[in-house]
């Protein structure tokens, strides 16, 4: 059909918040690194216009709001000019067995310094 399949467009939310993190605040790697990640806990997308085979397409990302344990990302990907799609992830922090851990607090403060709300 030619037409993106919806779910690449969950790969572009997580490709551009790692680099949003790398480039804003730190490394996924060294977080990784530390024995934890951010697990996904919500993926909210709102398709407005369809992406088709060879389109480019730019993912505006900022950080929504940080808590204790969690923070959300919010997306707009543009094509051409065109908002194709609105989106909004929702990530916990976790250890290596899955357990939800806090933030570093002065990872948090930092994070917090960046986010929109």
């Amino acid at each position: 059909m030619g037409i993106v399949h919806h779910s690449n467009y969950v790969r572009y939310l997580e490709l551009a918040r790692i680099r949003w993190l790398d480039e804003h605040h730190f490394s996924y790697r060294r977080v990784m690194e530390s024995g934890r990640h951010f697990a996904t806990t919500r993926v909210a997308v709102d398709y407005r216009n369809p992406l088709r085979f060879d389109d480019e397409v730019d993912v505006v990302v900022w950080l929504d709001w940080v808590r204790g344990a969690s923070l959300r990302m919010a997306y707009a990907l543009d094509c051409a000019g065109a908002v194709v799609a609105v989106a909004a992830t929702e990530h916990a922090m976790v250890d290596a067995e899955g357990r939800v851990r806090r933030i570093p607090r002065e990872d948090r403060e930092a994070l917090r310094k960046l986010a929109v709300s």
